[in-house]
């Protein structure tokens, strides 16, 4: 395996010296790390997300809207921290991070931590409040997947090495899928193959994984069919994946099949979207919501209470929020001065796509339900603070290497 190219460390001052010191004009100002469209597309999406989320939980005591607000204060705390720390330091990291990702998601299952917190999946643990550890292992996905793949220098071609390489990013998926959690582990994929393509993967290479993949769902149900076995008359448990799992698969091909059963979420959620028309019914009229029809609301279907209050204009909004935070990340993606530090913003990049497109595909009916949630809409501590968290790597990435200067010597 190739070496990572030499990064300039932020001790690597004598040498800069070297070349002589910069004038007091070309000195850089107090807050010259700041990336001021950066922050302010995401104070923007916050603002509109914690707009949604107080509208949602109304009335809902299983959640707490000062909670979220503590969560965005200590996120924002955080999101400083990982900001103004040089992320090159973790570039070889590549062991340290693989062994912190497989503590991070497995850690439900130490004894008297973990808990399903009555969701089914074993995916919480116990800390005062409850924690989900895989949202916090997103960060550390997406850092281990960019050490790993930027080893090759952006040039993987060699078969062996690829196929060493997709074996090392799978673990992260394989160990979520103990709990499991389908969701979150899609999440891991979405962000490897950001890395992967990113990386300079040959595109046979990821057709071809791509097929695999699809030919290892199909098995798994195939499989599933085997394995089955009657708890009751005509009811059946299955091995491989949860019932709720495949009731899901099945709603997303077949939405109208039981619009009573498998297949009312969906129907719920795309009548509130539909009955917010152009401007939306306002600001806590959301009656999907608030009359019980909508479940999870604040979590998975937050999306169909902005676009119930809001209407059209109001989803136009937010998209086009994404839409500029994808586009100030790209730019700094390319401002990059190394190949580490470009995939991992492209990881976080990917992540985020993922989420959204899912996210809102699923409430629409264009994707399966999945528990996957809106970045800085949804109601969640753990992500809510994940995602201040990636924008802090994200300027991390972008304060540096204007720090530096100049361009990393391979």
């Amino acid at each position: 395996m190739a070496e990572l190219p030499q990064i300039h460390s932020v001790h690597h001052h004598a040498s800069h010296a070297a070349h002589g010191a910069p004038s007091r004009s070309e000195r850089p100002s107090l807050f010259a790390w700041l990336n001021a469209p950066l922050l302010i597309v995401v104070g923007l999406l916050v603002s509109y997300g914690l707009l949604v989320c107080w509208s949602a939980v109304q009335g809902l005591e299983k959640y707490s809207f000062n909670r979220q607000l503590l969560c965005v204060l200590i996120g924002l705390v955080l999101m400083v921290i990982v900001w103004r720390f040089d992320y090159r330091r973790l570039a070889n990291l590549t062991t340290a991070l693989l062994v912190l990702n497989v503590i991070l998601i497995l850690s439900p299952h130490i004894p008297g931590l973990g808990t399903d917190a009555g969701m089914g999946a074993k995916s919480w643990i116990k800390l005062g409040m409850q924690v989900q550890p895989g949202e916090f292992a997103k960060v550390t996905v997406i850092l281990y997947a960019a050490s790993l793949v930027a080893r090759y220098g952006g040039t993987l071609d060699d078969v062996r090495e690829y196929c060493k390489v997709v074996g090392l990013l799978l673990v992260p998926f394989l160990c979520v899928m103990t709990q499991p959690d389908l969701g979150t582990g899609l999440v891991y994929l979405a962000i490897s193959a950001a890395v992967l393509v990113m990386g300079g993967a040959k595109a046979r290479y990821l057709l071809i994984t791509l097929a695999v993949g699809i030919a290892a769902i199909a098995a798994v149900f195939a499989v599933d069919e085997l394995l089955k076995y009657e708890t009751s008359p005509g009811q059946y448990e299955y091995r491989l994946l949860k019932n709720y799992q495949r009731s899901r698969l099945f709603v997303f091909l077949n939405p109208d099949a039981d619009l009573s059963g498998d297949g009312y979420n969906l129907a719920q959620a795309k009548i509130a979207i539909g009955s917010g028309g152009l401007f939306g019914k306002g600001l806590l009229n959301a009656t999907q919501s608030t009359h019980g029809f909508l479940p999870e609301a604040p979590t998975d279907f937050v999306f169909c209470v902005l676009a119930e209050e809001f209407g059209f204009v109001g989803v136009l909004a937010l998209i086009a929020l994404y839409g500029a935070l994808i586009a100030v990340c790209l730019s700094v993606a390319r401002g990059a001065d190394n190949l580490y530090g470009m995939l991992i913003v492209m990881g976080v990049i990917g992540m985020w796509l993922f989420q959204i497109l899912e996210n809102i595909g699923m409430d629409c009916g264009l994707m399966p339900i999945t528990g996957i949630p809106l970045p800085f809409v949804s109601y969640g501590s753990s992500f809510m603070i994940v995602n201040f968290v990636l924008v802090g790597l994200i300027g991390s990435v972008g304060s540096h290497n204007s720090v530096s200067g100049r361009k990393a010597t391979p």
